[in-house]
C-alpha cells in the first residue's frame, strides 16, 4: 500500500493526492483512491462523491475506516496546520506521503485528536 500511495502522489503532482484505507481491527487492508475536489498543491479535500463511495464500498466489504492519506509534494510528512484542522476522524489514522525528495518518498501515520498530534506506528510488512 506504501508504493501504492506514493504511486498516487506522483500521478497527482503537483497536486496533493488523496485516499482513504478500509480494513478490520486497525490493519488495513484496500486502499481506495479519492479525487481532490481541491486540485491543489497546498491543501486536500476528499470529492464529496468519491468519500460516500468509497463509505459504502467499505461497508460492503465489512470494512471499517482505517485511515486516510494525502500527499505533501514539497514539505515534510508532518500534519500542517490546515490538515489539524481538517482532522474530522479521531479514530483513524492520518497518512501522509511527502515527496520533498520524490525518489524516495517518506511516509508517516498520525493520530490527530482534539488539535493534538501524536505519531502512530505503521507496521509496513
Amino acid at each position: 500500500m506504501v508504493d501504492e500511495m506514493a504511486a498516487h502522489a506522483r500521478e497527482d503532482a503537483p497536486n496533493e493526492c488523496c485516499g482513504m484505507i478500509g480494513g478490520h481491527g486497525g490493519e488495513a487492508v484496500t486502499l481506495y483512491r479519492a479525487t481532490n475536489a481541491e486540485a491543489s498543491p497546498l491543501r486536500y479535500s476528499l470529492d464529496a462523491q468519491d468519500q460516500f463511495r468509497i463509505m459504502r464500498q467499505m461497508e460492503d466489504a465489512g470494512e471499517e475506516l482505517v485511515a486516510i492519506y494525502h500527499s505533501h509534494t514539497a514539505s515534510a510528512a508532518f500534519p500542517s496546520q490546515t490538515d489539524v484542522n481538517l482532522a474530522l476522524y479521531p479514530d483513524a489514522v492520518y497518512v501522509i506521503v511527502s515527496l520533498e525528495n520524490p525518489d524516495d518518498p517518506e511516509v508517516r501515520g498520525f493520530w490527530i485528536r482534539d488539535g493534538k498530534i501524536d505519531d502512530a506506528e505503521l507496521d509496513i510488512v
